[in-house]
């Protein structure tokens, strides 16, 4: 058998060595040729999966190992009988802490409580429940927003979009859709930029095209983080050079959140071929204990990781693509025993 896995899955050799030859590509070089003669296809994010790309091979089983689907053709895969498998959910609680880090640094260095405002969180699904946790640990008021959500499981203490806006912190964890009832391309958009006013704080790190960045370039507000671009890796340097956090499109590559991407589509495969899972495999991420006794909750998050390496790693934008792919080592929390309590919320 023969797999063709982007080289940036993690662990990919220790993990997938058992079901066949590996040919280990970068995610942007996969295409129609080497995917020919493969059976399996293990991809991230830089991998667009369609009939460009498979047509006339043998692939039966595509894993993704991030959380993220518009690359991913399902329609397509469905009509071929194509097995797909998608990590959701893997990078969720990667995601929830680098917000959590940097309100909790924007409170410190603008000088504010954030006790005292009020998360719009727009897309309550895997990142935005564990996002939701962790801010009202912290005693932070949450305005959540998920129409799809309210509507299957009628929720009363959802509010809707214009209400989410209208918070003094807005954080985007929507997927990118373009159809449907609910599509989250330019969700915020010129009908509704009305509501972020120059107080606002307000985060990206769900996808690039949930916000409509020519109307955010022009748009005065507190801070942004902007983790997600349209037209990755050639951002808005406009939007860059004027946010607060800009990072490549890291928020959810701990150590943890990569494993796990690649630890679900392990055992997704491993159900597809009536194989039986190694208990190996589950304890490759377990780190010696970690400690960090600092002070402050700001002390210690960034003693954890300073996110702000990553704003200074692509103020050369070219460098985009290489800091991702070499990213460096990110454990979660959970590692962590730290003088100062963090809020952790599984």
């Amino acid at each position: 058998m023969k797999l063709v896995i982007d080289d940036a899955c993690y662990a990919y050799s220790q993990i997938f060595a058992d079901f066949g030859d590996i040919i280990a590509l970068p995610g942007g070089e996969i295409d129609a040729k080497s995917v020919q003669d493969a059976d399996i296809l293990i991809i991230r994010s830089r991998t667009k999966v369609d009939d460009i790309l498979l047509s006339g091979s043998k692939v039966r089983f595509v894993g993704s190992t991030v959380a993220g689907l518009d690359h991913i053709n399902q329609t397509y895969l469905k009509s071929r009988a194509i097995e797909f498998f998608s990590a959701q959910g893997c990078n969720a609680l990667a995601v929830a802490e680098f917000v959590i880090s940097a309100i909790v640094n924007l409170a410190a260095e603008l000088g504010f409580n954030y006790q005292t405002k009020t998360l719009g969180i727009i897309g309550v699904g895997n990142v935005g429940s564990k996002l939701a946790a962790k801010a009202q640990l912290m005693g932070i008021q949450t305005l959540l927003n998920d129409p799809p959500r309210q509507q299957r499981e009628t929720l009363p203490d959802f509010v809707d979009l214009n209400t989410a806006l209208s918070a003094d912190i807005v954080s985007f964890h929507t997927p990118l859709t373009f159809g449907g009832k609910y599509p989250s391309f330019k969700l915020l958009n010129a009908d509704n930029f009305h509501h972020i006013s120059n107080q606002t704080i307000v985060f990206n790190a769900a996808r690039g095209g949930v916000i409509d960045e020519a109307i955010w370039q022009k748009t005065p507000t507190q801070a942004n983080i902007i983790d997600c671009w349209e037209n990755e890796p050639n951002i808005n340097q406009t939007l860059q050079n004027t946010a607060y956090w800009a990072t490549p499109h890291i928020a959810g590559h701990s150590v943890d959140a990569k494993f796990q991407g690649s630890f679900m589509v392990y055992m997704a495969l491993c159900k597809f071929l009536a194989k039986k899972p190694k208990n190996s495999v589950k304890d490759l991420i377990n780190p010696s204990v970690l400690k960090i006794e600092k002070n402050t909750l700001k002390d210690t998050l960034n003693a954890i990781y300073d996110f702000q390496q990553d704003t200074k790693a692509i103020k050369n934008i070219k460098n985009f693509e290489t800091y991702r792919r070499n990213y460096p080592t990110r454990y979660g929390w959970h590692h962590f025993r730290t003088k100062t309590p963090l809020p952790i919320a599984e």
